[in-house]
Formats: C-alpha cells, sequence, structure tokens
C-alpha cells in the first residue's frame, strides 16, 4: 500500500529548504497511514473478503493486543527477516505496474511511505522471531534461493548466531 508518490515529492521539498520539522511530521504521518490502511484492508480480509471472522467487533485495544484471528508478517520483520523475499512478492503481483510501488537495490519500498506482507489464518498463527540462524542454514537458503552464500550472509546478518 502506498500514502502517493505526491508524500515523497513534499517531503523533498521540505528538506529542500531545510524544514525538517514539517519533513519529519509529513514522514510519520504517511507511515503511520500507510500502516492503518493495511490494518483496515486485514481487517476486511478477515470480515469480508475471506470471511473467516465475520462477526468479528474488536475494540481499540483488542486490536492492540492482536486478539484477532490470523497473522500479516512482512519481509524484514522478526517472522521474515529476509528482505529478499519482497523482489518475488513484487514480481508475482507486479508490484511497479499496478500499485506504483518500487525496490530499491536494499529492498526499501519507495514510495517510503509503503508497507507489504502477507495475510495468513489459522486460529492458532501468531506472529514469532526466527531467532539466530547457523551458517548452514545460511548457506541452505542461499542455495535455495539461487544467490550467493556470502550475499544472503549480508541480507541475513541481523539474525546470524
Amino acid at each position: 500500500m502506498t500514502t502517493g508518490h505526491g508524500i515523497d515529492a513534499r517531503v523533498a521539498a521540505f528538506e529542500a529548504v531545510h524544514d525538517d520539522y514539517n519533513a519529519i511530521l509529513l514522514k510519520a504521518l504517511a507511515d503511520r497511514l500507510a500502516e492503518a490502511f493495511a490494518e483496515r484492508l486485514h481487517e476486511r480480509v478477515r470480515t469480508d473478503v475471506w470471511g473467516y471472522a465475520a462477526d468479528e467487533a474488536l475494540d481499540n485495544a483488542a486490536l492492540i493486543r492482536e486478539q484477532y484471528q490470523g497473522i500479516r508478517p512482512a519481509p524484514g520483520y522478526p517472522a521474515c527477516p529476509d528482505h529478499t523475499e519482497k523482489r518475488t512478492l513484487f514480481r508475482l503481483l507486479d508490484v511497479p505496474a499496478l500499485a506504483g510501488i518500487t525496490l530499491t537495490e536494499s529492498c526499501a519500498m519507495l514510495p517510503t511511505a509503503s508497507v507489504s506482507g502477507w495475510y495468513f489464518w489459522r486460529p492458532e498463527a501468531r506472529y514469532f522471531g526466527t531467532g539466530f540462524i547457523g551458517e548452514d542454514q545460511v548457506a541452505e537458503l542461499a542455495e535455495r534461493k539461487g544467490m550467493a552464500a556470502g550475499e544472503m550472509a549480508r541480507w541475513l546478518a541481523p539474525i546470524r548466531g
């Protein structure tokens, strides 16, 4: 999801005149709106699109405590630490053409106020962190992805044991 390229242009305009306050404020607002839209879409998937929780009626506190069914993990977060999975997601969904969102070399999304992820549903689904992984796991993942082991090691540096 994206709040649009106009946000990045406006942030750049603030930065060009050294208006750091408004640049920071606009970035924060755009990021929060992108996350809010993603949460709203997740709610619609639960209640309407997939409809597995059609009667869901959670208040804000329950939503914050993630008391809904299903999860929305995203590449680069603890449950999915490999950012390069965004490349696969973007290719399969043709994201640049259909949504106007692109990836940088480091797999950051542009416009910056964008989010990506997957929806999974099972009553047992919970968020989790992978913990640290060994060099054998890095090598195995590199082989499966057709990537050089050194490159995979760089991508997974934060979770290498």
